[in-house]
């Protein structure tokens, strides 16, 4: 059986809308997951491995793994330690 590419982006619109649990779901957890993939991006930018981040923030690499697999949403304090180890600012900015 051959595979087919599959557009996720069109994928999850049509589930949004499908349906409006789904929809309010997904637009919760949206800002989440692309702070953490900047934050991720930003790791690999600034050429740290998990292990030295979380040296650098007193964490465990298991615990900065599972911040960025989103199996553990970090605190708050987590999140600016995170930013302050990458030398990096996070802002709330209005939408658009």
């Amino acid at each position: 059986m051959p595979f087919r590419p599959i557009n996720i982006k069109e994928l999850i619109q049509q589930e949004c809308d499908a349906d409006p649990e789904f929809k309010k779901i997904w637009d919760d957890s949206r800002m989440e997951y692309e702070l953490l993939g900047q934050l991720i991006k930003l790791r690999k930018e600034r050429g740290l491995t998990q292990e030295e981040l979380a040296e650098k923030t007193g964490k465990k690499q298991q615990a900065i793994s599972k911040i960025e697999k989103h199996e553990k949403s970090p605190t708050l304090t987590t999140l600016c330690n995170l930013a302050n180890a990458l030398n990096a600012d996070i802002r709330i900015v209005p939408r658009i």
